[in-house]
């Protein structure tokens, strides 16, 4: 009777043929977008980069340009990211920690670059900080320039991408609690060492993930960018820019081969936030062990 039973609750278990084919076809769905729309792309941008050999590569990577654009790509990354790491975890610490007036409309806002295409966002910093624009004169009478200088594409850069650090950290120190900080305080610790000693330590994870976000995002921003930017090349012209102009002058093997770094950078960011997952998922793990223990 129980063998009886077995086989029958084994049979029910097993997929029909119907629900067998199912699964193939959503499989080889999944693969053919991901070949046509990712793998064939990267396959292309290699393969156009190193079309006339690595000198030719080597030579494409080494114009000054194309070095000019890389080096301010990696300035732009470096001040907007660590501002972009401060206001996600300012603004998460008080959303997750604190009740006060205009909450609300405080997560609203982190959302609104999200909801706003760059190119709109680099026109609004043309209107205020352009020369006929609401602080223009101002910044034009003290030799200030923001727009079509790389001041303008770091304000642009840090517009973009100030949602991703904030956007990570919020839901997971709402899911974590304040358990822990209150016990630190109740302690006598203050409000530097609650931080550094149990806020830091919790978050790491979730905040190197928005960290990680947010550079991959400025590295390869590119409406904002190129409106208050002015196409000065040498001088205001990121990477992403640069494979512009490289492309539209027909010097096809140097844009592949600059688009190759960005590539590459993708790639990494890729890897990296799939350690980080592993990880995450690996800490909990041994966390949910504890607590069933």
């Amino acid at each position: 009777m129980s063998n009886r039973g077995a086989n029958s609750s084994s049979a029910l278990l097993q997929p029909s043929m119907q629900q067998r084919v199912g699964r193939v076809v959503l499989i080889a769905t999944a693969l053919v977008f991901l070949a046509v729309f990712l793998l064939l792309p990267v396959a292309a941008v290699f393969t156009q980069a190193f079309s006339q050999g690595w000198a030719m590569y080597r030579d494409s990577i080494h114009q000054q340009d194309v070095l000019s654009a890389l080096r301010l790509t990696g300035l732009v990354a470096v001040i907007a990211v660590p501002l972009n790491v401060q206001f996600g975890i300012s603004a998460s610490w008080a959303i997750t920690r604190f009740e006060f007036h205009g909450k609300s409309l405080l997560i609203t806002l982190i959302d609104v670059p999200l909801a706003v295409s760059p190119v709109v966002a680099g026109l609004m910093y043309v209107e205020v900080f352009g020369l006929h624009g609401w602080l223009g004169p101002w910044l034009s009478e003290h030799n200030l320039h923001i727009i079509f200088a790389v001041p303008g594409i770091v304000l642009a850069t840090i517009f973009v991408t100030f949602p991703f650090v904030a956007r990570e950290l919020i839901p997971f120190m709402q899911a974590q609690g304040s358990d822990e900080e209150i016990a630190a305080v109740v302690l006598g610790a203050n409000g530097w060492s609650v931080f550094w000693r149990v806020t830091l330590p919790n978050i790491k994870w979730a905040l190197l993930y928005g960290t990680i976000l947010a550079a991959s995002r400025s590295i390869g921003e590119f409406g904002a960018v190129s409106v208050v930017s002015g196409h000065i090349r040498g001088l205001t012209t990121t990477l992403p820019l640069e494979v512009e102009m490289l492309y539209n002058e027909y010097n096809f093997t140097a844009a592949f081969a600059a688009a190759s770094l960005l590539t590459l950078a993708a790639i990494v960011t890729l890897v990296l936030k799939k350690s980080i997952e592993s990880a995450t998922g690996v800490h909990q793990h041994g966390q949910e062990k504890e607590s069933e223990s």
